[in-house]
């Protein structure tokens, strides 16, 4: 809980985040009239600013602020000398930045809705994100607007040239954005229309696409409660409930299948907040314990698909000799290897702090069989 005086009464509030940001240690509560180049003073040297104004001025004062941490950012200096050091510093630059804007806060109470003149009805937005809560809460002005724009993607959602259709992303659930792991997907052959397993469904768009494919039986499995919720609506709204059957499992379901898909997190880091954890696999351990429990869960004559880009290996955060001891030691063999480029903008963005490394990036599935 978060304590605070205001108007010579004692206020206490939950604390809200989902990147389980540790609680304030020093709240001020500001409005209007403080100039943002103090708030971002204030905010760097970790005060954390409780917003009393009005709420297109507080998205305004985060703006200003954004725009303070970008030139911060973007002074020169020391070149990193490896792909590796370009990362960490992009990386530790990041999450300073966040942890800095994340120091401007909103009250919000117990209906989701914010008391404050001019305020956006964020409601439907919260309810997706947090579901119905007894008390009001404060939370870091970044996030609701993560929520809010989370909340609008959902509404939307994202066109899947692969499945002809459209995905909708829940809060703190990655969206298929980048495509072109799908269109791989779509068109390597398959082993078989029996049976196929999704390792890590997210959105359900990979189950969604097998079984457009004519898989006639799906397990699609995931450990997070909002994944499996976004998979669930979109495989209803798709009319695929009858061949797709969702579990909560770490990793693999009970028995065995034809064929077997997974597109781990690429790169092998902690994440800081729940979305990234579709990015972000501490030590490969996903990676690793899907490589090595997969042979006792493919069926005869069965395949697995691994969707993976290079990425970790262009960053020198993990090297292709790893991938291919991993496979090699628990019993596998590569059939062949589907190979893309990425369509995304920062492929393309010599701006990019991590270019040289993108700009190379090739996105892979590696069809992988029981070794004779």
């Amino acid at each position: 809980m978060l304590h605070w005086s205001e108007l010579g009464q004692p206020r206490t509030s939950r604390w809200q985040s989902e990147a389980a940001a540790p609680l304030p240690t020093e709240l001020r509560l500001i409005d209007d009239t403080l100039p943002a180049a103090e708030a971002w003073r204030l905010a760097q040297a970790g005060v954390s600013l409780l917003w009393r104004g009005d709420w297109q001025n507080a998205r305004h004062l985060l703006q200003a602020m954004s725009r303070r941490a970008d030139k911060q950012q973007s002074r020169p200096g020391k070149a990193p000398a490896t792909a590796l050091q370009a990362f960490r510093q992009h990386r530790q630059q990041q999450a300073t930045r966040a942890q800095t804007l994340a120091r401007l806060l909103i009250e919000v109470d117990a209906t989701h809705s914010i008391q404050a003149r001019r305020a956006q009805d964020v409601t439907q937005a919260c309810l997706e994100a947090y579901g119905p809560v007894d008390t009001g809460y404060v939370v870091s002005l970044r996030e609701l607007l993560g929520v809010v724009s989370a909340h609008e993607w959902r509404k939307k959602g994202v066109q899947v040239a692969a499945l002809g259709d459209t995905i909708h992303a829940h809060y703190g659930v990655f969206s298929p954005l980048r495509g072109e792991y799908l269109d791989l997907i779509a068109k390597a052959p398959l082993p078989g229309k029996s049976t196929a397993f999704d390792i890590g469904t997210g959105s359900g768009v990979i189950a969604a696409l097998l079984a457009k494919r004519g898989v006639a039986q799906i397990v699609a499995t995931d450990m997070a409660p909002r994944a499996l919720a976004c998979a669930a609506d979109n495989l209803q709204r798709l009319g695929l409930t009858n061949q797709v059957e969702l579990l909560q499992a770490d990793l693999f379901p009970p028995g065995q299948a034809k064929l077997i898909v997974c597109n781990p997190p690429w790169l092998p880091e902690t994440p800081t907040s729940p979305v990234e954890a579709a990015v972000y696999d501490p030590d490969s351990r996903m990676l690793r314990g899907f490589l090595a429990d997969l042979p006792a869960h493919l069926a005869p004559g069965g395949e697995a698909w691994l969707i993976i880009s290079d990425i970790a290996e262009l960053l020198e955060l993990r090297s292709r000799e790893e991938l291919l001891g991993w496979i090699d030691a628990a019993g596998l063999h590569v059939i062949n290897r589907l190979d893309t480029r990425p369509q995304h903008p920062k492929a393309t963005d010599a701006n990019d702090p991590l270019h040289a490394a993108r700009s190379r990036e090739v996105t892979s599935l590696w069809r992988l069989a029981k070794a004779a």
